[in-house]
């Protein structure tokens, strides 16, 4: 392991690309991202019924691409999974195609019906990793392709095969690829394991708030339990898959040319019949110059917004991942592109568990022990796919990002229950290993914390168990960066402003007492009451390592940029929208 990460003065000092906010314990509001997907047609286990068809994908940068992608035919009644996020669909088109899970085992059949433009000619999908059942008719309506078997323009063709192996795998267009994988025919497909190991589902090996109890005190954000939005427990049949969280990133780029040729070819042909001559498109796929750079359909800021959200029709998919300190986060990645993409995630390496739904075992002991990389890049390679787990300890952070505080439990709390106010968990001990992390007990809370900054809270006056009392110590600038977000001053929380404007210049001590406070300084006007109530994190900004895939048609900030937040296990994370 080793300190977060952080770039050169010149890449730190753009808008909020190492963090939003200096000590981030305020940020805007976010939605988040979980792995939403569908499992199949209501009352027909393990069969999707999809289409293919023409739509315009909304852009940052107010452009509308004409895009084709693959969806449910309308009438179909999916099962949206996980059940918890509300506002679910499954248009006739989108892009990414619809997240198809499924488990280990299982018999998969899909329906694909060819709603494209007539002069697109035929289209059909590929299953990598799969051995399909189904043989082609081979007929006019289901010619065999160079691949496979086809769907003419207003035909169906059916596909079947076993969900043989767990993992995260891609599903994309079968024919004429260099065209049809680029106007976005492409999807993903995550089996669950069948036997996922009992270690995962016991608690043995997770760190999450699922089930925990909020105490309740006024500075605390309700809505404990946590609600688990998790697939699975495990990624595969596997003792060290568990995980905690997990977040699907299909990475893709547009060249925006060859969209408008393609566009402009089919009004130009509309009427005539498939088949026929000239009534096929002839779409220059060289030289390729992308303008575009997407995750899960969207560019950076649009990947932020909700899953399903309206103004994305076509694009239901979001990317913003979010975690508590030590939890283990399942990152589910393809490329779905030409272009390979050096996935850079601030904060902590990436531990590869598998490519392409193939466990990287240990030669010596593969039942109990893995061996994937541990990689500073995930390389995001064009029709593969990686699983691998990443977690956030706080190393060189200089605070403690588990919410601990030196101080003693005092009064009683407010729900009756006889709980302290100040949750007892705060006071957890953290003893180091050989490396410096609390490794004791995999089922604490502070698992794997970083044990050289255990109780030293983010402020010097934290009220309760979080940090609001302020002023914040600051971080080595070499580990975090302030971005103009934010204002100058050392008070966090949603009034920050008025604490650090004030004449006096008071905070809050642990008992509510207003008392004068030190290093005071006065926000920019831009910045005043500009923190909302509802967000607690750092925030880590995850990212394309080519910095051109940072852009939206050359404009920074965009493209293939999100941010992870890492809130303090307070907070309970509502990934239902």
């Amino acid at each position: 392991m080793r300190p977060m990460n952080m770039k050169n003065a010149t890449f730190k000092n753009f808008l909020f690309l190492a963090l939003m906010v200096a000590a981030a314990l305020s940020l805007t509001t976010a939605a988040f991202a979980a792995a939403p997907g569908m499992t199949s047609t209501a009352g027909t286990a393990g069969t999707f019924n999809l289409t293919a068809q023409d739509a315009f994908l909304n852009q940052p940068d107010g452009e509308a691409v004409y895009s084709w992608g693959y969806g449910c035919v309308t009438g179909s009644k999916p099962t949206f999974l996980p059940a918890a996020i509300s506002g679910a669909f499954c248009n006739a088109m989108q892009v990414p195609g619809p997240t198809m899970i499924v488990t280990e085992g299982a018999t998969v059949t899909i329906n694909l019906t060819n709603n494209l433009p007539t002069a697109a000619g035929n289209t059909s999908i590929l299953f990598p990793g799969f051995q399909l059942t189904s043989t082609c008719a081979n007929s006019a309506a289901n010619p065999q392709g160079l691949l496979t078997c086809e769907a003419a323009p207003g035909a169906t063709v059916t596909y079947t095969f076993t969900a043989s192996a767990p993992g995260t795998h891609a599903y994309y267009s079968g024919t004429q690829g260099d065209l049809q994988i680029e106007m976005g025919l492409y999807g993903a497909i995550i089996v669950l394991p069948a036997n996922p190991p009992a270690n995962c589902a016991t608690g043995t090996s997770n760190t999450n708030l699922y089930g925990k109890t909020d105490y309740g005190t006024a500075n605390l954000v309700p809505g404990f339990p946590e609600h688990d939005f998790r697939l699975s427990t495990a990624a595969y049949d596997h003792p060290k898959s568990c995980y905690d969280r997990e977040y699907l990133f299909q990475w893709a780029e547009m060249d925006s040319r060859i969209h408008r040729q393609a566009l402009a070819q089919v009004q130009a042909k509309v009427g005539c019949a498939a088949g026929a001559p000239g009534c096929s498109l002839d779409v220059q796929t060289e030289p390729y110059h992308p303008a575009y750079f997407l995750i899960n359909g969207r560019s950076m800021p649009d990947l932020m917004d909700p899953n399903y959200a309206s103004e994305y029709p076509h694009q239901p998919y979001n990317g913003n991942p979010h975690m508590h300190p030590g939890e283990l986060t399942l990152v589910r990645t393809i490329g779905q592109g030409r272009w390979q993409h050096p996935f850079h995630e601030h904060a902590n390496h990436v531990r590869i568990l598998s490519r392409d739904g193939n466990l990287v075992l240990s030669p010596t002991n593969p039942t109990t022990s893995l061996a994937g990389l541990l990689m500073f890049n995930t390389d995001t390679t064009p029709g593969e796919s990686f699983d691998g787990i990443f977690y956030f300890t706080g190393r060189g952070l200089n605070w403690d990002p588990y919410g601990h505080h030196p101080g003693p439990d005092v009064g009683t709390s407010p729900d009756g229950t006889g709980n302290p106010a100040n949750d007892p968990l705060a006071h957890l001990p953290c003893t180091p290993d050989a490396n410096g992390y609390n490794t004791g007990t995999t089922s604490a809370l502070n698992y794997y914390e970083w044990c050289q900054d255990h109780n030293k809270p983010v402020q010097v006056n934290p009220f309760g168990d979080v940090g609001e009392g302020g002023p914040a110590t600051f971080p080595d600038p070499n580990v975090f960066t302030n971005g103009p977000w934010y204002g100058g001053t050392q008070y966090l929380g949603p009034d920050a402003s008025l604490r650090a404007s004030m004449p006096a210049c008071t905070s809050m001590t642990g008992t509510g007492a207003a008392t004068p406070a030190t290093n005071c300084t006065t926000l920019q006007p831009s910045n005043v009451q500009a923190n909302p109530a509802n967000e607690r994190g750092w925030a880590f900004m995850w990212h394309s390592h080519n910095e051109r895939e940072i852009t939206t048609n050359n404009v920074f900030p965009g493209g293939m940029l999100m941010m992870m937040l890492v809130d303090s296990r307070e907070f309970a994370i509502d990934e239902s929208n």
